[in-house]
């Protein structure tokens, strides 16, 4: 089976164009319009580069930039002289044969030039509008086409089937795992039984209550609640996660695919998963009433949520339970039911451990997901917002507590052992850049809000004082979303800076191992040093064993990216499919964007965005005010915002550029 190229490792060390100006090495992103801006360390502001300067440059490539030293519109030019990585070289489209050789338009709109691939090279039935994945096999010269590799047919454009596959594709991950991975779960699966000398080194909790609680379509359960009041009126709760790094050993093929996936994707019907379903859905899945190998964060809690003792080690445990959201919900609502008693005092202290968070800072991004029901061909039928229940936020608050905790204590054994804090791995979110916090401030106050803002630096609390003005309002949504991309994205690193989100000094990711790479790092890290050893099975962790860590903590951050965004590109699919039935019919919206050409507006049930152009503004000209994002019009003065409300009407809908159009309703 042809593998899906996952990250930008794959080098081109094309020749470099002769240059005697500045040169910097840094990430390039393309707009759908074509032009490029890098960025690098050492600057501060992204250099541009105009379509006929890219040297065949594709977005999120690594390059080198000569520095032009030239400005347009206020921006430095640049121009690239080497491709050093390549992000991505495969490529999902639709094939037009011309003369002898056939041309891939991609899906993906950055990619701005057709793959040529000989027609001869081509054994497969093309019909058309058949999409195929296709590789990049060398491109040197901007002016030619790139040359491409037909590699399979994918299936009809529009089907389900289809366009999810190849959703996961475009990102650069694949559905089905490796023969070899296969086998190696097979054989793990063939030997899952435990043996008493396993569980005689495991602090046994098969006789405390225990319970899951995940989403109703779950089929894999990574963490689980121990629970039970202790003799001096405290109570101990263990956090009991699933012990994958007991079966996926390093460098096994598994651990190998799993470094590639990083993560598991989760489209609008189905998941991806990181590791092959034998193993996240039955060996290592804390289903109930099985015994379960785990790995775990046990505390001891007083009544106001304050760690007495902690403990981490290797544990086995026999879940009671298998709640869905709902259905803890239900019995919290009931007061009454399974596990009653346990569930509403995890549920108390869970308010005093969020409440203490809220004051330390930590800001509340919550927003509006949906969720679809599609029919047997996997069309979706209805649309619904996923509802927040004080169980999702139970089980949240103890993840968090349980992340927090490890990272700090590993912090400290990293100091006793004298290697520095560098030799764990965190999750890690950096303070908010103070340009880009000067220019939301600018941009709040635009629409009506006030921002305390002290040179470019804001708190935790200022921020959620303007969540709480916004909450209930048109531009709520709108408003977060400035926010998020005005933050530093939250990262893996070796290097600890704290997260500024969660107003945590130390924080990691502990609690996912069955569908997160980086959570089996922590573990075996642990694992090594909770045992008092320095290095992986028994041997001192060499700088050279620790650098490989250094550089998949990078991997994992860019693997997660890219499965949001297929995350995001499913959504934003089926909110396109969903509303190709509803061409003339009228809907609730709310202004999200205001640029040059129109208004950008969100559906208020299915939270797909199109646009109104501006050319459609018919009862006056209208003017684009920047400064205040207005649209204003120029004899009746009247003028569109961000956060209007209004009515709207769907006039097209594009499938396949996953594009809306409105017009405003009479």
């Amino acid at each position: 089976m042809t593998r899906a190229i996952s990250w930008g490792i794959l080098s081109q060390n094309m020749p470099r164009k002769t240059s005697n100006k500045p040169t910097l090495v840094g990430v390039m992103s393309i707009t759908r319009r074509g032009v490029g801006y890098v960025t690098a360390e050492g600057i501060e502001n992204d250099i541009e580069v105009a379509p006929e300067r890219l040297g065949t440059a594709l977005h999120r490539d690594t390059v080198e930039v000569a520095r032009l030293l030239r400005q347009s519109h206020g921006r430095e030019q640049g121009e690239v002289v080497r491709i050093i990585s390549r992000a991505k070289t495969q490529f999902v489209g639709t094939l037009e044969k011309r003369g002898d050789h056939y041309f891939l338009s991609a899906d993906d709109a950055r990619m701005y030039k057709e793959l040529s691939i000989p027609a001869k090279e081509i054994t497969a039935r093309i019909e058309k509008n058949m999409k195929v994945l296709a590789q990049m096999v060398s491109w040197d010269d901007q002016a030619k086409n790139p040359k491409g590799a037909f590699i399979r047919v994918l299936g009809p454009a529009g089907a389900h089937e289809t366009e999810m596959e190849a959703i996961v594709l475009e990102r650069g991950f694949e559905a089905t795992f490796p023969k070899k991975v296969e086998d190696e779960a097979d054989q793990i699966e063939r030997h899952k039984a435990i043996t008493k000398e396993e569980i005689t080194r495991r602090r046994d909790f098969r006789n405390v209550t225990t319970f899951t609680i995940d989403p109703e379509d779950a089929k894999d359960f990574d963490d689980a609640l121990s629970f039970q009041t202790l003799a001096n009126g405290n109570v101990e709760i263990g956090v009991h996660i699933a012990d994958v790094s007991h079966y996926v050993r390093p460098l096994s093929a598994i651990d190998k695919e799993a470094q590639e996936r990083g993560t598991s994707i989760y489209l609008v019907d189905r998941t991806i998963p990181m590791l092959p379903e034998v193993l996240s859905n039955d060996v290592c899945s804390l289903n109930p009433n099985e015994d379960k190998l785990t790995y775990s964060a046990v505390f001891e809690l007083d009544k106001q949520a304050g760690i007495v003792t902690r403990w981490f080690g290797e544990t086995i445990i026999h879940s009671d339970k298998r709640f869905s959201y709902e259905e803890a919900q239900q019995v919290l609502t009931d007061n009454s039911g399974p596990h009653a008693e346990e569930l509403r005092a995890l549920n108390a202290l869970s308010k005093i451990l969020r409440k203490r968070r809220e004051e330390a800072g930590a800001i509340s991004f919550e927003q509006d997901e949906v969720k679809f029901k599609l029919d047997d061909n996997g069309k979706p039928i209805s649309v619904f917002r996923k509802e927040r229940l004080d169980t999702n936020m139970l089980i949240e608050d103890f993840m968090l507590l349980a992340n927090r905790e490890v990272a700090a204590h590993m912090h400290e054994l990293c100091k006793k052992y004298h290697l520095g804090e560098a030799m764990f791995v965190y999750r890690i979110h950096d303070l908010p850049d103070t340009d880009k916090i000067e220019e939301l401030a600018i941009f709040l106050r635009a629409i009506g809000y006030d921002f305390e803002v002290t040179n470019g630096e804001v708190s935790g609390q200022e921020i959620n004082r303007l969540f709480k003005q916004i909450e209930g309002k048109p531009e709520e949504s709108l408003i977060k979303t400035a926010t998020i991309r005005s933050m530093a994205k939250a990262v893996y690193s070796t290097k600890n800076v704290g997260h500024f989100g969660l107003a945590f000094q130390y924080y990691t990711h502990f609690t996912s191992p069955i569908r997160r790479y980086p959570d089996v790092m922590v573990h075996r890290l642990m694992k090594n040093f909770l045992s008092k050893k320095t290095g992986q099975d028994g041997e001192r962790l060499t700088r050279e064993q620790f650098r490989l860590y250094e550089r998949l903590t990078i991997q994992s951050s860019q693997r997660e990216i890219a499965a949001v965004e297929a995350e995001r590109d499913s959504i934003k699919y089926k909110q396109v499919e969903y509303m190709l039935d509803r061409i003339g019919q009228t809907f609730d919206g709310v202004v999200t964007g205001v640029v040059e050409w129109g208004l950008y507006v969100e559906e208020q049930k299915t939270k797909a965005e199109g646009l109104i152009r501006v050319k459609n503004l018919t009862d006056d000209y209208y003017q684009y005010k920047e400064k205040s994002y207005r649209l204003v019009g120029e004899k009746k003065k009247k003028t569109y915002t961000l956060g209007d409300r209004v009515r709207i009407k769907l006039i097209d809908a594009k499938l396949q550029d996953r594009t809306l159009e409105w017009i405003l309703a009479e």
